[in-house]
């Protein structure tokens, strides 16, 4: 899946001009965390988050004293150069860099550094509940096996056998270098008969437990 596939088009965005305070009120107004700033041809110039706002804001105990820094610009908080996303980058690879830079939000710009949307880590959430279809009814399988080519190929088989179909699958290493595991999302609410099916072909089942199968 693709960045533009996910991202938030024509998100809110405002000037360097604009004040603290008034990117405070978008905020709350929008429920939102992050605001891009550019400039007059809509170009990312940086950002400002709500820790930024929060930062900058007087203390409950010194608001009448502090006012007027909530006057100054956004240019005074705002965060850049900005780490941003390409349309084009593939949703794994803009996760890693939201977790690798501990940041929860990416604008999203074109060739020409026009802001076009912005990608959180919400939506990056969102996008995996719904790859992994953990949001739909069904069952969840992990099988522990040899890492060699065609283990999935033959445990699909046997889900096809069944007639079940598989909404997703997770591969993961294992706890050695020659094991793995391969973790299923099937449309079936009672799965133990696909873990018989799994135990007679000579699979281990790690999850779900079924008494007297994987015990």
């Amino acid at each position: 899946m693709l960045v533009e596939e996910m991202m938030q088009s024509d998100p809110i965005h405002i000037s360097d001009t604009t004040t603290i305070e008034n990117a405070m009120d978008l905020i709350h107004q929008h429920k939102i965390r992050h605001i891009p700033v550019t400039d007059t041809m809509d170009m990312l110039i940086g950002i400002v988050s709500d820790r930024d706002i929060r930062d900058a804001s007087p203390s409950i105990f010194h608001v009448n004293e502090f006012k007027e820094d909530m006057k100054k610009p956004v240019s005074h908080i705002m965060k850049y150069p900005v780490i941003t996303a390409h349309p084009l980058d593939f949703v794994e690879e803009a996760a890693v860099v939201l977790y690798e830079n501990d940041i929860s939000a990416l604008p999203v710009v074109d060739d020409n550094d026009k802001l076009i949307g912005i990608l959180t880590e919400t939506d990056v959430l969102h996008t995996l509940v719904r790859l992994t279809g953990a949001h739909q009814p069904s069952s969840r399988i992990e099988v522990k096996v040899s890492n060699v080519p065609g283990q999935l190929a033959a445990i699909s088989s046997i889900f096809k056998e069944a007639k079940v179909n598989v909404t997703s699958v997770l591969v993961y290493p294992g706890t050695s270098l020659d094991s793995k595991f391969l973790t299923f999302r099937v449309q079936t609410m009672d799965p133990r008969y696909l873990i018989k099916k799994l135990d007679d072909a000579g699979y281990e089942t790690k999850w779900p437990r079924v008494p007297g199968l994987n015990e």
